[in-house]
């Protein structure tokens, strides 16, 4: 299953690898609320409405249940809380979940019975998952169906975020975490920070950091006043552009180290010029399948600009602390010093393995090619794995008269993230920005395709051609963030965020088209 991701124009080398499983008899069911190139390929599109899949995956699990096609043995064994689970779940009948979700019924309950009887299964998610205010209780709906399948913990099935940009998976796994330190550990853990403390002479603050929407809530009261950004582009990929430039532009200090000149780097006091890591620089990355890979260098990066690691160093140098990593791979190896998942992962090993997937304990350990293998063990090794019963909860701004459109947001194939990348190259598929809208949306709107209309929300307005597209649903408006500025999409989105992952609902505002 992919939900909430059109793997087709976002993940196109991972779904060219889904095309070769479909060719061999693999069935792909696909849960979006657009009919996307992914669901061209599917045995099934559900169109879900946008906000409702909570309620679709417990519709789903509803039907398992009912059917028994549950994994009573893995549940007994493996897993906690599955009553409470249950007993939600038994509210989500069909035809609830019907009206909730605009899937129906005969659809919930096929897709059902295919994935809880299938000998191997996998839901792989994107952004259309997570860009949600309650973009955990989606996530643990998920997985919600993995443990109630069994379908976790084995070869070939198991609950796989698709990583949206290059290395996502190697800086979490790094420490680039306000509450992680390297390996996944808890900043909070007294034991754990006492190793980092000894190993870097430091104290590390007791207490997990602000993720990025506190940072902006905390630029808002005054209790942030400087900020470093590294390789990102808030002032035009955060929701509610105008609150971000205004945040963003009332610091005090804004430092911005980079490859491009991004309209935040444009707004900051210093540009600290780094290297392009995947050809000016040495270190490692990550890949979606969690494999730790060598990059070499292979140019020198070009006038005054460092590799990143040499900017960081000679920064903590000037702030009074000597880093002592004269190179990457010495970075790399205190963090094997006091990460357990990476400990076997010396350079040596990486380059003879052509990669090795964690957790790698020691040096004669292979690698993982998946994980929570132990789930099966009997009796279970460690934590048994919990159900998270989660309730279905609209999105945040409702649709009225005055704005009765639900806009959404997503990627084209030919362009990437705010355009700072692939707006440098031209591109036979690019047709720049528009305004996605149903066929019985333009009719009733009075549009031709291709006219120019303004797009509206409680936070401001844009202006762009209209394009019919018939995969949207009656009500639904689709555009991208590619070209902010000509068509500065982020001008519409809500800022209304979960408060456990900070991620803001991108994915659903409310708007009203109009003829300009």
């Amino acid at each position: 299953m992919l939900w909430g991701s059109n793997a087709r124009e976002t993940h196109p080398i991972f779904f060219h690898h889904v095309l070769k499983a479909v060719r061999k008899g693999a069935r792909l069911y696909v849960v979006d609320p657009r009919r996307t190139a992914s669901a061209e390929w599917a045995e099934g599109w559900l169109p879900v409405n946008v906000g409702a899949d909570v309620a679709l995956a417990n519709g789903i699990a509803h039907a398992i249940l009912a059917e028994g096609l549950e994994h009573k043995g893995f549940i007994a064994n493996a897993t906690e809380d599955v009553d409470a689970y249950k007993a939600l779940v038994a509210r989500y009948d069909l035809a609830r979940v019907a009206r909730l979700t605009g899937v129906a019924p005969e659809m919930i309950q096929r897709v059902a019975r295919d994935y809880a009887k299938a000998e191997r299964a996998m839901i792989c998610w994107t952004l259309g998952i997570t860009e949600h205010h309650n973009a955990v209780d989606n996530v643990l709906s998920l997985i919600n169906l993995c443990l109630l399948t069994g379908h976790v913990g084995k070869w070939g099935s198991g609950c796989n975020p698709l990583r949206g940009q290059n290395n996502v998976q190697g800086g979490g796994d790094s420490g680039a975490l306000p509450h992680k330190l390297p390996g996944f550990q808890d900043v909070e853990d007294d034991a754990i920070r006492a190793r980092y403390d000894a190993l870097w002479g430091r104290t590390i603050p007791p207490k997990k950091g602000w993720h990025l929407t506190e940072m902006f809530e905390a630029m808002e009261h005054g209790h942030l006043r400087a900020l470093f950004v590294l390789g990102e582009n808030p002032a035009q990929s955060e929701a509610d552009a105008t609150r971000t430039r205004r945040l963003l532009g009332g610091l005090e200090f804004l430092l911005v180290q980079d490859i491009f000149l991004t309209r935040t780097a444009e707004m900051a006091d210093v540009v600290l010029p780094g290297s392009a890591s995947f050809c000016e620089a040495e270190g490692t990355v990550t890949n979606s399948e969690r494999r730790v890979q060598r990059v070499r260098k292979s140019i020198e990066p070009p006038g005054n600009a460092k590799d990143d690691i040499e900017i960081l160093c000679a920064l903590s140098k000037r702030l009074g602390y000597d880093l002592a990593l004269p190179n990457a791979k010495a970075a790399w190896d205190e963090l094997r010093e006091l990460s357990p998942m990476h400990h076997g992962m010396s350079y040596e090993r990486l380059e003879a393995l052509g990669g090795i997937q964690w957790p790698c304990p020691d040096e004669s350990h292979p690698g993982s090619p998946f994980l929570h293998g132990r789930l099966w063990e009997t009796p279970v090794r460690g934590m048994k794995a919990r159900f998270h019963p989660a309730e279905d909860v609209p999105p945040v701004e409702a649709l009225d008269d005055e704005f009765p459109l639900r806009l959404t947001t997503g990627r084209r194939l030919d362009s990437y993230n705010t355009g700072v990348q692939s707006g440098g190259y031209a591109s036979p598929r690019r047709m720049q920005e528009t305004v996605d809208l149903s066929p019985a949306d333009m009719r009733s709107l009075g549009l031709a395709d291709g006219e120019r209309v303004r797009v509206v929300s409680r936070r401001g307005a844009v202006v762009a051609p209209a394009r019919v597209d018939p995969g949207l649903k009656p009500g639904l408006v689709f555009m991208t963030l590619h070209f902010p500025d000509q068509v500065d999409v982020n001008l519409l989105t809500i800022d209304a965020t979960d408060p456990r992952s900070g991620t803001a609902e991108f994915k659903a505002a409310a708007v009203r088209v109009e003829k300009v």
